[in-house]
């Protein structure tokens, strides 16, 4: 008897908690906020370097070294400041060339450089290629305002939801209230070249322009939940 008493009086308190729980429900609002804006790039950071084949290892290092120091100094002689550029990979393995049955060795260096004037690129894309630069693994164009923009962005995005809550609240009659929950989904999209040509025209035409740098999107979507009164 005893057991069932405690059985009924078990059900009756967590029955009495579930109806409570309930009852604290917080009615809830949950929209997505959403801005966008696109600049122009103000700066790149370029990936190339040199990639040497030979069946003798030791001069398919020496060959791709020479380039990479024919490379630098190239880089030095620009407005290029020393902390803009860095060795970024160093490469030596051995491959097989299966048409005439041979291996080979291949060297590889790339070196990342910042290049904080894009009016410069033109010419230093030439005068690396000239020193013999025979790999680009990608441009890609950054802006120094993109933080600064971006706060801008995530307010609108905020302010975007607040008010696709409150048309939702009016068509119900109801008010918003505080924000319960903000999750941000933020996104930078900054263009990346990954095949390029760098030409040199006759002294009369100058040179052909390559670069065309296009223009960054900077995008913010918000979920906010919203206290539904």
């Amino acid at each position: 008897m005893k057991k069932i008493i405690y059985l009924f009086t078990l059900v009756l308190v967590t029955f009495t908690a579930m109806a409570q729980n309930n009852n604290s429900i917080t009615p809830q609002v949950n929209v997505n906020g959403e801005g966008s804006v696109k600049i122009k790039p103000d700066y790149a950071v370029i990936t190339m370097g040199a990639e040497i084949k030979d069946l003798d290892s030791a001069k398919a290092k020496k060959q791709n070294d020479e380039i990479i120091a024919k490379m630098i100094q190239v880089i030095k002689k620009s407005t290029i400041a020393e902390k803009d550029y860095q060795t970024q990979r160093v490469n030596l393995y051995k491959t097989r060339d299966y048409q005439d049955k041979k291996d080979y060795f291949v060297a590889s260096q790339t070196i990342t450089i910042t290049l904080r004037s894009l009016d410069n690129y033109e010419k230093l894309m030439a005068d690396l290629m000239a020193a013999g630069a025979n790999t680009i693994n990608g441009v890609e164009f950054k802006s120094t305002q993109t933080e600064k923009v971006a706060t801008e962005i995530r307010a609108k995005a905020v302010l975007n939801a607040k008010k696709k809550a409150e048309d939702y609240a009016s068509a119900l009659n109801q008010t918003i209230g505080k924000a319960l929950i903000i999750s941000d989904q933020s996104m930078v999209n900054n263009p990346r070249v990954y095949m390029m040509k760098t030409a040199m025209a006759d002294e009369s035409a100058g040179m052909d322009q390559t670069l065309a740098v296009g223009e960054i999107e900077i995008s913010t979507n918000v979920n906010v939940v919203f206290e539904l009164k």
